[in-house]
């Protein structure tokens, strides 16, 4: 059994860019809280220098158990950080005083809102030379919104922090003061409170902590207040006030925004409550998985509702067959301790269970058989890399092997075209460690090459095609004729098949061929080879034979149909348009600005950061990105990054449009 309690559950995922500490922190965190844990103790994480994959680690502290999460903090390992917000109730996006608001602090704050969590920004190595933090602290409140506010100060020139809230002093901090800070945090605490807001405003009573709990979990919730801490893992400066801040300030399960679960699929999804009451039915959702070679597959399972019991039975997703839980585990790091029960808010993992999959639902009650969590929004994966097996003979394995990768990894994604197997992640290092993780860990050996840029085809006008399949062959013949329009749609709307057919002019058994053969040419292109979207193919009329029509008819009735009308719709080719964010020194700023422009690119925005250094923003078609890392580091001495996500689709110039369509023939089956 366990000997804790939900309400003593603090649930907490560190966010943060690589280089921000994140993990030394979450060792400062152990030690200071009395706990033993390796890190990064996997050979490829200590080969790269970066955490790859979301650890967890648990300790004590006063009276609340804390579950930390420490997430990847590399953006080409976007993906796998954001995989573990559904966990939790609080996400701390961690800062590095010396680098300054980062790409993924950015986008972590943003998922976390999306997400609906309480946020703690925690701003790490404020004892790092020539750094201004008081300017850092104006740059945050100006990005994140005023509802950013110290909850404690630096002092000593970051040899301490000063409590704020909970009993400030008079004490003497390097830059503003500790009533400034305290009074700020009150007023903004007690604007969500009525009565409080009363007491203190109308009489003037001073408030204590207690008063303020209530309304500042509220504060929280809401978004209404955004606490900012400061620490220095190195040195564990405050660390022992951020342990006080986890334990007495952030949300247990009960306390934050419960998570957003539906019933069903698709726009009639129902919302659903769970609650973390021990005594409802279990639901479970499973935010990680791993596939390890002697426990099969592991499940990283957040419970929102009832509980786990090793000897249980229970379901994942809508499976109609129970598993008995055999193998449960509280985990710490990369140790799996045996449990035998798990309550709401606990972060458990589930082993030697077949069906586990990523997002899926673990629970004991066929009510809860369609529950699926709102899925986390993943980066759209643009860097690519297409490959093939050294040795021949190699293919199932490979295929085996991606299949395991994906299963992992929700932000990896493989696709397979025009001949071509292609990888695509978030950037290189994502690549990098997929690749590794086939030789190392799946014994297949691949060669690499840049992958086909992935186009696009659509029309930009409605037309109308028609097709008569008639073929006689001496006994039965084949015969089907298919009238049908197009139509675009907007852009990311995909794909609409409708039957408007009446009076059976198509009997309704041969409506699923028509189909068919018209999602062939959606798959395959009609004027360059590229997969069509953002079109509704509505087939309206046709004739049939009573002996003569078949299947077969009409599918290529359907086919030919459709590329009759497309010919007429005005088909252009799309390319992938990719938003990029490099930084480099200030004194390549000239150079890189040109070279994006020279892609066919444009800079939207210049920013300059502390340290000589600038940050670029821009976009630029994917396919002018094929060699830019070996172009950024000739312009920048080696000294530029940079990272890049999905942001629309473009009509490409019509010289290429005319290029691409230069080879392509419609295949004839």
């Amino acid at each position: 059994m366990t000997d804790h309690t939900t309400e003593s559950l603090r649930n907490i995922a560190l966010i943060g860019q690589a280089g921000s500490g994140k993990t030394t922190l979450t060792q400062a965190l152990l030690g200071r809280a009395g706990v033993s844990a390796a890190s990064d103790n996997d050979p490829l994480e200590k080969q790269l220098g970066h955490t790859l994959e979301a650890a967890l680690y648990h300790f004590e502290h006063g009276g609340a158990r804390v579950n930390l999460l420490d997430t990847p903090g590399s953006p080409d390992l976007l993906g796998r950080a954001l995989a573990a917000l559904p966990a939790v109730e609080t996400a701390a996006i961690v800062i590095n005083a010396q680098s300054g608001l980062e790409v993924v602090a950015h986008r972590g704050m943003e998922a976390a809102a999306r997400q609906r969590l309480c946020r703690l920004l925690v701003v790490n190595k404020i004892d790092a030379g020539e750094i201004d933090l008081a300017a850092l602290l104006e740059e945050i409140r100006e990005v994140f919104g005023k509802e950013c506010l110290p909850i404690n100060l630096p002092a000593g020139g970051g040899a301490r922090v000063v409590d704020c809230f909970f009993a400030p002093g008079g004490e003497e901090t390097d830059f503003s003061s500790v009533a400034k800070a305290h009074g700020e945090i009150i007023d903004q605490v007690v604007e969500v409170d009525e009565t409080l807001m009363a007491l203190y405003l109308e009489q003037g009573e001073e408030l204590q902590p207690e008063q303020l709990h209530d309304p500042f979990e509220k504060a929280l919730r809401e978004g209404h207040l955004i606490p900012v801490c400061f620490v220095s893992a190195r040195t564990g400066a405050g660390v022992t006030e951020l342990l006080d801040i986890l334990e007495r300030l952030m949300p247990h399960p009960g306390e934050g925004n419960p998570p957003q679960f539906l019933k069903g699929e698709g726009p009639g999804a129902e919302p659903v409550r769970v609650a973390p009451d021990p005594s409802l039915h279990a639901v479970g959702h499973v935010f990680r998985l791993k596939i390890d070679p002697f426990l099969g597959r592991v499940g990283f399972c957040r419970m929102h509702q009832g509980s786990l019991s090793v000897n249980g039975q229970y379901f994942v997703g809508d499976g109609r067959k129970p598993f008995k839980l055999a193998h449960l585990f509280q985990v710490q790091g990369k140790e799996h301790q045996p449990l035998t029960h798990a309550i709401p808010g606990d972060i458990c993992a589930i082993a030697k269970v077949d069906e586990l999959h990523h997002d899926a639902v673990i629970h004991d009650s066929h009510e809860e058989d369609h529950y699926h969590l709102r899925s986390v929004d993943f980066p759209r994966p643009m860097a690519g890399v297409a490959i093939a097996p050294v040795r021949r003979g190699d293919e199932q394995k490979l295929s085996d092997a991606l299949h395991k990768l994906v299963a992992e990894d929700p932000s990896l994604q493989v696709e397979s075209t025009a001949g071509e197997t292609v990888i695509r992640g978030q950037g290189d290092l994502h690549l990098r460690v997929a690749l590794d993780g086939m030789k190392e860990r799946y014994h297949v050996e691949v060669e690499t090459r840049p992958p086909s840029v992935p186009y696009r085809e659509t029309i930009t006008q409605a037309a109308e095609g028609h097709h008569r399949h008639k073929k006689q062959t001496g006994g039965a013949g084949q015969f089907g004729e298919v009238y049908l329009r197009v139509e675009p749609l907007e852009r990311g709307a995909g794909f609409e098949f409708v039957d408007a057919v009446v009076g059976g002019a198509i009997p309704s058994q041969f409506l699923p061929a028509v189909e068919k053969g018209v999602r062939q040419v959606v798959a395959s292109g009609a004027i360059a080879g590229f997969p069509i979207e953002d079109i509704r193919v509505t087939v309206y009329d046709g004739k049939h034979h009573s002996v003569d029509s078949k299947e077969v008819a009409f599918v290529a009735a359907g086919k030919k149909a459709l590329l009759d009308a497309i010919a007429q719709a005005r088909p252009i080719v799309l390319e992938p348009v990719v938003e990029i964010r490099v930084t480099a020194p200030s004194s390549a700023a000239g150079d890189l600005s040109g070279d994006l422009l020279a892609r066919r690119g444009h800079v939207n925005g210049t920013r300059t950061l502390a340290g000589g250094r600038v940050r670029l923003s821009g976009q630029v078609p994917l396919g002018e990105m094929q060699n830019y890392p070996s172009r950024l580091k000739s312009l920048t001495a080696g000294e530029g990054t940079y990272d890049m996500e999905f942001h629309h689709y473009a009509q490409v110039p019509e010289q290429v449009q005319h290029a691409l369509m230069k080879d392509f023939r419609p295949s004839e089956d």
